[in-house]
C-alpha cells in the first residue's frame, strides 16, 4: 500500500491495513494486520500505531515448525531522502526508529516488512524448554532420551585420558 504524502492532512491520516506481506525466507500464516496514524510536520512523516503478524517458524534446536503470534508497536519518523547528507555516521539511539522515504509517496508494505523483520526472533523457540535433538541420531529429546553416549572425549584429547588410568 502506498500513500501519497500530498494526501496526508494537516490533522493526520488513520489507516487500517489487512493485507499479506512477502518477505523472504518468512512465511505468514494471514494477512498483517495493522493500525497506523500518520502526522506530517513539514517534511518529516510521523507513523505510530501496531501491527499484527502471525509467523510460521521452525524452531531452532528441534527444528520442528511453529506458529509465532508478532505484535509489534510501531513509532517511525520518515524524512526525505534529499534532506541526509551523502556522509556516513555511526546511528545514534534517537534515529534508531527513522526511516527514509523518496519522491512524493510512502510505501507502507516496507515499512511492515521492516517492522516484522526487526522484530522477530533471531532464534526461534518452540518453547523455552526445548531440549532439541540428539546432534549424534537425530532423536527429538521433547519425546524421550536417546541410547547415545552423553560423555564423548575430544579426540585431540584422548592422550590424556590415559593419565587418568595410571
Amino acid at each position: 500500500m502506498k500513500i501519497l504524502i500530498a494526501d496526508i492532512p494537516d490533522e493526520g491520516l488513520d489507516v487500517d491495513i489487512k493485507e499479506r506481506v512477502n518477505i523472504d525466507d518468512t512465511s505468514l500464516s494471514y494477512p498483517v494486520i495493522s493500525r497506523l496514524s500518520l502526522n506530517k510536520i513539514d517534511r518529516e512523516i510521523i507513523i505510530s500505531g501496531s501491527l499484527k503478524a502471525e509467523m510460521q517458524l521452525k524452531c531452532s534446536r528441534c527444528l520442528k515448525d511453529f506458529e509465532q503470534c508478532l505484535e509489534v508497536p510501531v513509532n517511525v519518523v520518515y524524512h526525505p531522502v534529499e534532506e541526509v547528507g551523502p556522509e556516513r555516521h555511526a546511528l545514534k539511539d534517537d534515529e534508531l526508529d527513522m526511516g527514509f522515504y523518496r519522491g512524493e509517496e510512502l510505501d507502507l508494505q516496507e515499512l511492515l516488512k521492516e517492522q516484522i523483520l526487526l522484530n522477530a526472533q533471531m532464534k526461534p523457540l518452540c518453547d523455552e524448554q526445548c531440549k532439541g535433538i540428539c546432534p549424534k541420531c537425530g532423536q527429538d529429546l521433547n519425546t524421550g532420551q536417546c541410547n547415545c553416549s552423553q560423555k564423548e572425549v575430544d579426540p585431540r584429547l584422548e592422550v590424556l585420558k590415559s593419565l587418568l588410568e595410571k
